[in-house]
């Protein structure tokens, strides 16, 4: 997937315009705070997991941590992230650039309340150098999320 993908994703939502690229990076929480002159909570960084062997990204403020309770909770089974080299190809997104938008078709997408202490948040666009500024409202229509979740701590 690609940036592109992304934008023809989001074009469905009259979203598309909206999608910032950088020369800078914005592959961490704290590059893409800077870049976007914003506070570190408000970047959405996308998380992935392999939860019963599906991969899944769930959506969490820039300052949140998973809390494996919580998890194990929600999910029934353990917190087990994907491995670095294989979220690419099993999510559509490389590293640094992970969002709920063009992923691959059999990815699950959550949204953690980690988020809903903000008006806007700002998720990546696939790639490391690239963000969109959304409400809960607009993220929860362009990501195709299948529910809200409490797996973090903050």
């Amino acid at each position: 997937m690609s940036i592109e993908a992304v934008k023809k994703h989001l074009e469905k939502f009259g979203l598309q315009d909206r999608i910032k690229e950088f020369k800078e990076s914005t592959a961490t929480v704290e590059e893409a705070a800077i870049v976007n002159s914003c506070e570190p909570a408000r970047i959405a960084k996308s998380l992935s997991f392999l939860i019963k062997n599906i991969p899944t990204i769930i959506v969490v403020a820039g300052d949140a941590k998973i809390n494996n309770q919580k998890f194990k909770a929600t999910f029934k089974t353990k917190a087990k992230m994907i491995a670095g080299s294989d979220v690419e190809t099993l999510i559509g997104h490389p590293i640094g650039g992970v969002c709920p938008f063009a992923v691959k078709d059999n990815v699950k997408i959550y949204l953690d309340a980690s988020m809903k202490r903000f008006r806007t948040i700002l998720p990546a666009c696939g790639t490391p150098n690239s963000a969109i500024e959304l409400t809960l409202e607009e993220l929860e229509k362009a990501s195709n999320y299948i529910e809200w979740v409490d797996v973090c701590q903050i």
